[in-house]
């Protein structure tokens, strides 16, 4: 959940909205979002995570899981290829 929370607090900033913003687009509280954002979320619905992810143009895929933790240059490498 941290690097979620990661991505949606790097994202919200590149599209400039204020926690407050994001929240009240997606639905949820302000202090939600804050705990996601900061890796204080351990338990977060489907539903509010998804509206989030959706007023930031962002959607959850599924993979395969990994049998070892990434690598940076791995990591590097989805994401551009994602874009």
């Amino acid at each position: 959940m941290d690097q979620i929370g990661k991505e949606i607090a790097a994202r919200r900033k590149q599209h400039r909205l204020r926690q407050a913003d994001l929240a009240a687009k997606a639905g949820v509280s302000r202090a939600t979002l804050e705990a996601l954002e900061n890796g204080r979320a351990t338990e977060i619905g489907y539903s509010k995570l998804t509206r989030i992810l959706t007023a930031l143009g962002l959607e959850m895929r599924l993979g395969p899981a990994a049998r070892h933790r990434p690598t940076l240059d791995e990591l590097l490498s989805e994401r551009t290829t994602d874009d």
